[in-house]
């Protein structure tokens, strides 16, 4: 996976999952500290800004992933 795009509701939630499962913290685009928690469109203002600020290109595998309340996440692999 070249990107990972998690919502953006709590930034100790993305670095304790990008811990855990070993992967750099580099490769998460995170831009809840410049937008906040937007809910249902924060995984796609990330995406946007990843493709935007050219951290992610044509050809890249990026990890979508989406958590609420509860127990409830969803999660997809696209090729940009």
């Amino acid at each position: 996976i070249d990107a990972w795009i998690f919502h953006q509701a709590n930034h100790r939630i993305i670095e304790g999952v990008m811990r855990r499962l070993e992967v750099p913290l580099e490769k998460a685009v995170i831009n809840l500290q410049k937008y906040g928690n937007t809910s249902a469109a924060s995984v796609f203002l990330a995406l946007h800004e990843g493709l935007a600020e050219g951290r992610i290109t044509r050809g890249d595998r990026v990890m979508l992933v989406s958590f609420g309340a509860g127990m409830t996440y969803g999660a997809m692999i696209i090729r940009i």
